[in-house]
C-alpha cells in the first residue's frame, strides 16, 4: 500500500519540476530610446525643468542679496530695522522653498507633467509585456535596466524587440 503512494507521490513531484517556470528580460532603457514620445516627452520635461529652476534660482538670488545687504547694514541698523529685513528675509527664503516645492516636490509640477506625458507610455509598455508574456507563457518578466543583481542573461530570454513589435515600433 505504501509503495504505490510514493509511487504517485514521486511521479507528482517529478511532473511538477518538470514544468519549469519560463522567464524573460525586457531592456526598459532600450525600449524607451526607440519610442519617439518618450524622446518628446523627455524634452518637454527638461525645458519645463529648465524653466522653473531658473525661476527659482532667480528667487535664491534676492534672498542671498538681502542676506548680503542685511549683513554689510546690519551695524547700523535699530533692533526693530534688523528685525523687520530678518522678517524679510525669512520671508524670501519660504518663497524659495514654497517655490522649489511647488515645482520640484513630489505633488509638484514636474511629478505632475512626468505622470502625465509618461505614464501613457509607460502603461502601455506593461501592457505590450503582460499581452507578450501571456501569449508565450512567461512566469516572470524583469527589467534588466533595472535589476541590479542579473549578472549575465542569455539574450534569448530578452523580449525588448518583441514589445517595441507589438507597440509598432520596428527595430
Amino acid at each position: 500500500m505504501r509503495k504505490p503512494f510514493l509511487l504517485m507521490l514521486l511521479l507528482s513531484v517529478m511532473s511538477l519540476t518538470a514544468h519549469a517556470q519560463k522567464f524573460a528580460l525586457i531592456d526598459m532603457e532600450y525600449i524607451l530610446k526607440n519610442i519617439p514620445a518618450y524622446e518628446s516627452a523627455n524634452q518637454q520635461m527638461e525645458q519645463a525643468s529648465k524653466q522653473w529652476q531658473a525661476e527659482v534660482e532667480k528667487l535664491a538670488e534676492e534672498a542671498k542679496a538681502m542676506y548680503e545687504d542685511y549683513q554689510s547694514t546690519a551695524q547700523k541698523l535699530t533692533a526693530e530695522q534688523r528685525t523687520q529685513k530678518e522678517d524679510a528675509i525669512v520671508t524670501k527664503e519660504k518663497e524659495v522653498a514654497d517655490l522649489r516645492r511647488k515645482y520640484f516636490g513630489p505633488e509638484g509640477e514636474m511629478a505632475k507633467m512626468q505622470a502625465r506625458l509618461m505614464g501613457p507610455i509607460q502603461d502601455d509598455i506593461y501592457d505590450a509585456v503582460k499581452v507578450i508574456a501571456t501569449e508565450q507563457g512567461y512566469a516572470v518578466v524583469t527589467d534588466r535596466a533595472s535589476a541590479t543583481s542579473i549578472i549575465f542573461a542569455s539574450p534569448s530570454i530578452d523580449i525588448s524587440n518583441e514589445v517595441l513589435a507589438r507597440l509598432g515600433y520596428s527595430n
